[in-house]
């Protein structure tokens, strides 16, 4: 089932665009370092960064944009890069989406789809923008510090009472969050089942 539409081609090597971006994936990326588990799904896996700190033979990294997947399987030639989901038998014990969600037109959607990969006790690590410092990442695309693409594609910026509400309709929990980057980006840690 093929459901990116919403950043189809544009979320393309945003993190090479604008000044702070590297460093941004950087933090993102260090932030869900903790949470990788066994076998890993990273949707939106763009260059690939995320490999680095996962198993060859365990990892695979999705994204639709051709060009960006040619240069993962270029910078990481052991690791599976696809421009196509995983087969629907195959499951993760951790799927992963760094910037990715506030893209995305029908969040709820997109998790049924990721919880559907995942293994009875794996778990979904989404990081997105809080949406009181949207102002920051509009003013700094702007002036080219950040990605002007990915401030202009933003469906919606999720704080945590909006991610929970979003979880629940793909009967998933918020299992952790944090705040992290001074309070400018946030990671969630989403589980099947239980409370949140």
């Amino acid at each position: 089932m093929q459901i990116y539409t919403a950043w189809e081609c544009q979320l393309a090597d945003q993190a090479s665009q604008g000044l702070l971006s590297p460093f941004l994936q950087n933090q993102r990326v260090k932030a869900a370092r903790p949470y990788l588990k066994g076998r890993v799904l990273d949707i939106g896996c763009g260059n690939g960064m995320l490999a680095e700190y996962c198993d060859p033979n365990t990892y695979y990294g999705f994204d639709i944009d051709e060009a960006t997947i040619a240069a993962a399987r270029s910078a990481h030639p052991r690791f599976r890069f696809e421009r196509a989901l995983p087969g629907s038998g195959m499951r993760f014990d951790t799927v992963v989406g760094l910037a990715i969600i506030e893209h995305l037109s029908d969040p709820p959607v997109h998790l049924r789809t990721w919880r559907d990969f995942l293994k009875s006790d794996g778990a979904i690590v989404l990081t997105t923008p809080h949406p009181r410092m949207e102002w920051v990442h509009q003013l700094g695309s702007r002036i080219g510090i950040f990605s002007h693409g990915a401030a202009e594609e933003h469906e919606d910026l999720i704080d945590l009472n909006t991610m929970k509400g979003l979880v629940a309709q793909a009967e998933l929990v918020v299992a952790k969050y944090q705040r992290f980057l001074f309070g400018a980006n946030q990671i969630f840690v989403l589980g099947v089942g239980g409370k949140s």
